[in-house]
């Protein structure tokens, strides 16, 4: 195999582990995604100017949004060219992405995802390397 990708991701960080011919490579991406501002618990409102001191539900939304789209934009990119691809992690964020990679157009690109839970970055690399070298 030529060129192979696995990365474990969640909302926050993703690591790229990239094997080729040239060898194996690890990436880290870290997205500016912040966590959801919310008002203050038991209060009722904030005076007068409350609503300016926490933007609107569909405006937070749409940034949150946005910069998750960016952080998948730019992982995506990194993996653009192999042939396969396997995907893990916790959450939402491996499907996510997985739909990203699978509507760019390409050559018979293999995508797989799998569930697992937080992985230290050794043993990210061992699970890229054992999948994709010994069946390359």
């Amino acid at each position: 195999m030529r060129f192979a990708a696995g990365l474990w991701i969640d909302h926050r960080r993703a690591v790229v582990v990239t094997i080729s011919d040239k060898g194996e490579e690890t990436r880290t991406f870290l997205s500016n995604v912040e966590k959801h501002i919310q008002r203050a618990a038991g209060s009722r409102h904030g005076g007068p100017f409350e609503s300016q001191a926490v933007p609107a539900d569909d405006s937070q939304q749409r940034m949150y949004t946005g910069e998750l789209n960016r952080y998948y934009d730019e992982v995506a990119a990194h993996v653009r060219d192999a042939e396969a691809v396997l995907i893990f992690g916790p959450g939402e964020a491996k499907g996510e992405l997985k739909k990203r990679i699978e509507r760019v157009p390409g050559r018979g690109r293999s995508v797989e995802v799998e569930t697992t839970d937080k992985m230290t970055e050794p043993e990210i690399r061992a699970k890229v390397r054992s999948r994709f070298t010994e069946s390359g």
